[in-house]
């Protein structure tokens, strides 16, 4: 059972990942990144298949290997994270905890991914 969520959640999460690329507000690396992860535990064809894409491999790959992400999908991830949780926490959440944990995850992604490894610029 277990399993076939982890695939649902990867296919999902491949799908908004892909749509990611063509609208400028939905993030593709971190949808790719979780399909990644999901597909590693429920399935080795779709994990293969994510990481050896042509397009999508690049993205998956440097993360996977720990060998960095590309400069861009760093700026971009850190960007949407601050363009979308602040705006969230305080126009929408109306629990001032709730706003304060939201910043606090926030903060975490941005120092997780600052201190990532940065693909080198010859790297696709």
């Amino acid at each position: 059972m277990l399993k076939w969520l982890f695939l649902t959640v990867g296919v999902i999460a491949t799908g908004f990942g892909i749509i990611g690329i063509f609208l400028p507000l939905v993030p593709t690396t971190p949808f790719l990144l979780l399909a990644a992860a999901c597909f590693a535990r429920s399935s080795e064809r779709f994990h293969r298949w994510l990481v050896e894409h042509a397009h999508l491999g690049p993205m998956v790959r440097g993360y996977l290997e720990g060998t960095g992400i590309p400069r861009r999908a760093k700026t971009v991830a850190i960007a949407m994270v601050w363009l979308t949780v602040p705006p969230s926490a305080f126009l929408v959440v109306p629990l001032p905890w709730v706003r304060m944990l939201l910043l606090a995850i926030a903060i975490g992604v941005t120092i997780y991914l600052a201190r990532f490894p940065t693909a080198p610029t010859d790297a696709p």
